[in-house]
């Protein structure tokens, strides 16, 4: 398993190595941080870069990645490369397919004090055009502990077996609880429509969860450890914030119907749990299967910086 984090020279980028680090641990995996600088344009135009300056761009980026590899702690794998272009989110996504990634991870910033994120240019153009997960770590986020859970949003549209089979995957690969949520926005109505939609939202999770198990006895579920949550409110972010959410904790969420095949489309319904979400996200695009432990991936790049 190879995880590519989109390192830059900030908070930002120390979240995203933290939060690579965290998923490695629980998986074996190792890391490939990828530092994007400008691509140096030669030519004799009047503004074109001095000679040298592509040299020293090189020497500051490495100097950089050194400091990100020195946040990654022993028993983790982790190789730097420095990438050029003109998209930070090309390059990265190009680093992803060469090195034959499993996952991105980047870092996104936070706006306000409620813990909400804010997407930048790179992180949006990524969550629209990723091939492979996408993970979103929040600002501050410090945690270089194996997650202790994962939560899985699980909708109704098309698509939502295929996020479901990949949360069981990595929760039984990381031996960690699955809990199942499913979000409800229920401005106005009475009670009892809420409860009823409440009702119907869980026979649906249980349902398909069943489903996926093994079997789907009851057996195999409290062995799998796994749980269906129901949260509703006015609003999605207000569903989200009635959730209990721990540290070390994960949610995945699907991409829209607009996605094409094994690709990423952030939907507005995911855009507003993102906006509440206190805890770190991954985008899984459409029809992306997770890869086993015994599928074999190749660790060794030539030329590049190892820790």
């Amino acid at each position: 398993m190879r995880y590519v984090v989109g390192y830059s020279a900030d908070a930002r980028g120390h979240d995203a190595v933290n939060l690579a680090v965290s998923l490695a641990l629980g998986r074996g995996a190792s890391l490939d941080l990828v530092l994007v600088v400008p691509e140096v344009q030669h030519s004799g135009h009047a503004l074109a870069p001095r000679p040298g300056f592509e040299h020293l761009l090189n020497e500051q980026a490495q100097e950089w990645l050194d400091q990100a590899l020195a946040l990654v702690p022993p028993g983790v794998q982790a190789q730097a490369h420095v990438r050029s272009g003109d998209s930070d989110a090309h390059a990265l996504i190009e680093a992803a397919e060469e090195l034959r990634a499993d996952m991105l991870v980047i870092g996104a910033t936070r706006n306000g004090i409620f813990k909400r994120f804010t997407i930048g240019s790179v992180a949006s153009a990524l969550l629209h055009a990723s091939t492979v997960p996408v993970a979103l770590a929040p600002h501050g986020y410090h945690r270089q502990e194996a997650l202790t859970r994962i939560s899985c949003g699980l909708g109704t549209r098309a698509g939502a077996e295929k996020l479901l089979d990949f949360a069981l995957g990595m929760a039984s690969n990381r031996v960690v609880p699955l809990r199942v949520v499913s979000l409800l926005a229920l401005d106005g109505g009475d009670a009892a429509d809420a409860t009823g939609a409440a009702d119907a939202a869980r026979e649906y999770a249980e349902k398909h969860l069943a489903a996926a198990l093994p079997g789907g006895e009851q057996e195999v579920r409290e062995e799998a450890k796994t749980e269906v949550v129901v949260a509703h409110g006015r609003s999605i972010e207000e569903a989200v914030d009635r959730l209990d959410w721990e540290d070390g904790e994960i949610l995945l969420i699907g991409s829209s119907r607009l996605a094409k095949g094994r690709s990423i489309f952030l939907g507005s319904t995911a855009n507003r749990i993102l906006r509440a979400l206190p805890v770190p996200m991954i985008v899984v695009p459409s029809d992306y299967e997770l890869k086993q432990p015994n599928q074999p991936a190749s660790n060794d790049i030539p030329g590049e910086a190892q820790k």
